[in-house]
């Protein structure tokens, strides 16, 4: 086994609780040129979070109800197979190139409690937007225009990429969205003012707009 394979080993053996050793591990990893992705579970007010970075930037974000291994094996199959879990918190790492992405899941880790408290209205990190290709990433790229506390529909947004029969593939678009909250699509509403669909669920996407509106 090569001096390679050890750190992937260990990484992959290591325990969930032991955050310090995997966020060492992670660091040799990332410096090694070993990690196509990095991943962080974290908490939050609105369930359990799955943040996935490259050394880009962050290129997903997973809601409770999303089962881990089926998300963790898209990142592998459309990212990169080296996936590698980081800490629950960690000093910067040291990237290959790029942005380091033990810093990019720090920064996001703190911007969505921040804006999850009421304290951020927008975010402000690198993004890598692998995910994000063909209409559904122009639709997916256009959601950070319906600013804080405002809501469009599915038509409007379609309408707005002169495609206003592409309504459908809008809904589609934010249902595959890759940065929910950091690419609001919690904000697009059906043209008769329903809810429409939502990858974190309606009871989610009825809080995060009930908490915009309040503001």
């Amino acid at each position: 086994m090569t001096g390679h394979d050890d750190v992937i080993a260990a990484l992959r053996g290591a325990p969930a609780a032991t955050d310090r050793l995997r966020e060492r591990l992670a660091r040799e990893a990332q410096r090694e040129g070993l990690v196509d992705v990095l991943v962080r579970s974290v908490d939050s007010t609105i369930g359990g979070l799955l943040l996935a970075a490259t050394p880009q930037g962050l290129a997903y974000v997973a809601f409770e109800g999303e089962p881990r291994d089926e998300v963790l094996q898209m990142l592998a199959t459309k990212i990169g197979p080296r996936v590698v879990q980081a800490g629950a918190s960690g000093s910067p790492g040291e990237g290959t190139g790029g942005v380091d992405a033990t810093g990019v899941l720090d920064d996001a880790t703190a911007q969505i409690e921040a804006y999850l408290s009421g304290r951020r209205r927008e975010f402000s990190l690198p993004l890598d937007t692998v995910l994000a290709s063909g209409f559904r990433g122009l639709v997916q790229r256009r959601l950070p225009d319906v600013g804080y506390g405002q809501t469009a529909t599915y038509r409007e947004i379609a309408t707005a990429l002169d495609k206003p029969g592409a309504v459908r593939a809008v809904g589609t678009a934010c249902a595959t969205n890759p940065l929910p909250l950091v690419w609001p699509c919690h904000r697009i509403l059906r043209s008769d003012g329903g809810l429409g669909g939502y990858r974190g669920g309606l009871e989610v996407k009825r809080r995060l707009l009930a908490m915009e509106s309040a503001a």
